[in-house]
């Protein structure tokens, strides 16, 4: 793997959102496990799209290109790792038997870090972790392919239904449609895995979503340079109510010329089974 990406896009970034490479580092420390007094947050609202922003031949929004991971709105509570990880204000309350959602580590490596194994980070963990993305557009299909594992998913834009009779799978089964100038993505048909990379901030917490998570992306240009990515969370095994936050994704057209890093799990593990060697 060849590192040469600008000062945002470092190797701490592959440090922590591949674990199996390195420790995690440490930016904030860690709040309490409970949650109180949730405060959940509603989609954002329809706004005034801004002049100038790149169309596709049929008019709606192009949302092709070359971007950086969503990152953090201003006060948002913040992880110890380069990965984004979601603000437990936003949480709603768990309904009773909700508390799963939080798992300890056990000492297992396939339980504590399943990515050792080269096993997927699952969404949304997946778009969360701190390498570029590409985005390809077209009439019919939104493709997001993140470099991180090269996980890439394959959104539907025609308005289609769910697919019906697979397994639960790691990343769902999207669809998407427009609302207006707003990409809306519903995502079902998830397997239980973790939400996000919050358990390298407190080990305490392993943050799990069930196997009844539905998740719901509104995505729209906020600006000429930026995406507004606002994430709800709808766990009705986990939680009282949906809940929602909503993050920046910066385009990066300089990053273009570099493209997206090959990544290749299995090569680059120096921890198999849980068993890390020294670097070479």
């Amino acid at each position: 793997m060849t590192l040469k990406r600008s000062a945002l896009y470092t190797l701490a970034a592959f440090v922590v959102c591949c674990p199996c490479l390195g420790p995690a580092l440490s930016v904030v420390p860690s709040g309490p496990v409970t949650v109180a007094a949730a405060q959940t947050a509603a989609p954002a609202a329809q706004t005034a799209t801004p002049p100038g922003i790149p169309r596709a031949a049929d008019g709606k929004p192009d949302f092709s290109g070359t971007y950086q991971w969503p990152t953090y709105m201003p006060g948002d509570e913040r992880g110890r790792s380069n990965a984004t990880v979601f603000d437990r204000k936003r949480f709603a309350p768990f309904k009773p038997g909700g508390e799963p959602f939080y798992e300890p580590r056990t000492g297992d490596p396939k339980h504590d870090e399943p990515r050792d194994f080269c096993m997927p980070a699952g969404f949304p963990a997946s778009i969360l972790s701190g390498n570029a993305m590409q985005f390809f557009q077209t009439k019919n299909y939104l493709v997001m392919v993140h470099e991180f594992q090269r996980n890439t998913r394959i959104i539907p834009l025609d308005g289609r239904p769910h697919r019906q009779g697979l397994e639960p799978m790691f990343d769902g089964d999207p669809v998407g449609k427009w609302d207006g100038d707003t990409l809306v993505i519903e995502t079902t048909n998830f397997r239980r895995w973790a939400l996000d990379d919050f358990h390298y901030t407190n080990p305490k917490e392993f943050r799990s979503h069930s196997d009844a998570l539905r998740t719901v992306e509104r995505l729209r240009w906020k600006s000429k340079d930026a995406l507004s990515y606002t994430l709800t969370i709808d766990d009705p095994k986990i939680f009282t109510q949906p809940w929602s936050q909503e993050f920046e994704i910066l385009a990066k057209p300089e990053w273009d010329k570099d493209g997206l890093f090959e990544y290749v799990c299995q090569e680059n593990n120096r921890c198999p089974g849980g068993k890390c060697e020294a670097a070479p």
